[in-house]
């Protein structure tokens, strides 16, 4: 057996913000992807996630009988392929801030859910926060507390815009430049990154009224900047919002910039050659980049590892 592939996602802009309402883009990547599969001599790798979803459908019984109104699976066809030792394939990096979780929950949700709403129909506003309120359940059960985007994006495929939680639409992004000198690319921490500690740092600071008022007037502003700059394919403004941005990032979300990448973040700021920012949550596994010229930007971080996502 093996399932359709699910893709990773990276969201572009919104980290953080989208908890309070800011807006922001997630784009499918379709360099990393998962599947489910049954194998006749699995790996330890597989036997692993076999363990992993044993837990999973354990939880899913529990979210169907609790919310029978929300989402019901075929139980007894998922237990019965995850006895016969079914596990998610996946290339895409755990605990790197593009969507592993999102893709196995999409993955899951489309095996097994019944009634599922499917990519092939008119994708309504109400359809749209539906998928997402499913997924945010589903997907709590590896996070603690899940937006629901991520599976969202790798079940639809689509770029989707956030215009605020319960304001959601699949969006067109500008067709990307073959040959474009500035690109978006990743950068690789070399460290694995928790989602749930960082989310619960960024909960502590939001009793502070300080934290609280950067989060309105700076980062939601530019924020919101960017998502529109780029959908309008104004490359100039985007990159004077974003290194506005990666400035409010470095002086706000320290704990979610690992400590040896500070330096390298406030060289870009000071040079032009490239503006980082957080990819998902932080604490690290990838960090966003954006450099009006690639080549410029390699040179200057030469010694790590990048892969463009987009180019301009």
């Amino acid at each position: 057996m093996k399932g359709p592939l699910f893709y990773s996602k990276i969201l572009l802009f919104g980290e953080y913000g989208i908890i309070k309402d800011s807006k922001g883009l997630a784009i499918p990547y379709n360099f990393y992807n998962g599947a489910l599969k049954i194998e006749e001599n699995p790996s330890l790798e597989a036997v692993k996630s076999n363990e992993s979803l044993k837990k999973f459908a354990v939880y899913l019984e529990e979210l169907q009988s609790e919310q029978s109104e929300l989402v019901t699976f075929n139980m007894e066809a998922l237990k019965a392929d995850v006895v016969n030792g079914m596990y998610f394939d996946s290339s895409i990096p755990q605990g790197y801030g593009v969507g592993s979780s999102g893709a196995l929950v999409a993955a899951i949700y489309d095996k097994y859910a019944n009634n599922k709403i499917t990519v092939l129909e008119n994708l309504t506003r109400e359809k749209l926060l539906q998928l997402k309120a499913i997924f945010s359940q589903m997907e709590s059960f590896f996070h603690g507390k899940s937006s629901g985007l991520d599976p969202l994006n790798s079940y639809l495929s689509i770029p989707i815009l956030i215009n605020s939680q319960d304001n959601i639409e699949a969006t067109g992004i500008p067709t990307q430049s073959a040959n474009g000198k500035g690109a978006v690319f990743l950068l690789d921490s070399g460290m694995v990154g928790e989602t749930a500690p960082m989310v619960s740092i960024f909960m502590e600071n939001l009793k502070e009224e300080g934290f609280r008022k950067m989060l309105k007037s700076q980062f939601i502003k530019y924020t919101d900047a960017c998502v529109e700059n780029f959908l309008h394919g104004d490359v100039k403004s985007l990159f004077s919002n974003t290194k506005k941005l990666s400035k409010v990032v470095l002086n706000n979300f320290k704990p979610m910039i690992p400590e040896h990448f500070h330096q390298v973040w406030q060289r870009g700021i000071d040079t032009n050659d490239y503006y980082l920012k957080l990819c998902g949550s932080g604490g690290g596994g990838y960090i966003l980049g954006f450099a009006q010229d690639f080549a410029k930007a390699k040179e200057s971080l030469k010694d790590y590892k990048l892969e463009v996502v987009y180019q301009f």
